[in-house]
């Protein structure tokens, strides 16, 4: 499982807003030091929101600026980044053979490459909006802590 540490920035009857920063990678790849995506991560990373999924825990023991972490299944990763890059690629290659020998042009292959990667990205998108609530596919909420301030506050 890959798991993120996040702040809680939303709170929702059914689920929580996470703002994450991807670091977790960085620090294990071998090429730290020859890639820009470590560079850009050492200046912050890179801010994403997610959406989990309480899963039958209670909405009121969690408040904005909670820090709580979270995890997804490394196959529903996989699976997704193959989705999403082959799919459209796929489909633009099939676009432009198809184009190529039926109309025996360059110009209907571009034609017809940019129909495949265009219809790629409309199957992407669909998919993506068809499994959008799919308790698989969604990250967990696998531990939550309450941050300094927000506990002093509590005791006040």
């Amino acid at each position: 499982m890959i798991t993120e540490t996040g702040r809680v920035v939303a709170v929702e009857d059914d689920g929580l807003w996470v703002e994450t920063i991807q670091r977790s990678t960085c620090n294990s790849c071998a090429a730290e030091k020859g890639c820009g995506q470590s560079l850009v991560a050492k200046w912050g990373g890179h801010t994403s929101y997610l959406r989990v999924l309480l899963d039958g825990r209670s909405p009121e023991g969690f408040h904005v600026n909670d820090e709580v972490k979270i995890g997804i299944q490394e196959d529903v990763v996989v699976k997704g980044s193959l989705f999403v890059y082959l799919v459209p690629l796929l489909l633009l290659v099939l676009g432009a053979w198809l184009g190529q020998n039926w109309l025996f042009s360059e110009g209907a292959a571009i034609g017809g490459a940019l129909l495949g990667l265009l219809a790629g990205a409309g199957l992407v998108k669909w998919h993506a909006k068809a499994t959008r609530n799919d308790r698989r596919l969604q990250p967990v909420l696998l531990d939550s802590t309450t941050t300094v301030t927000e506990t002093a506050v509590k005791l006040m």
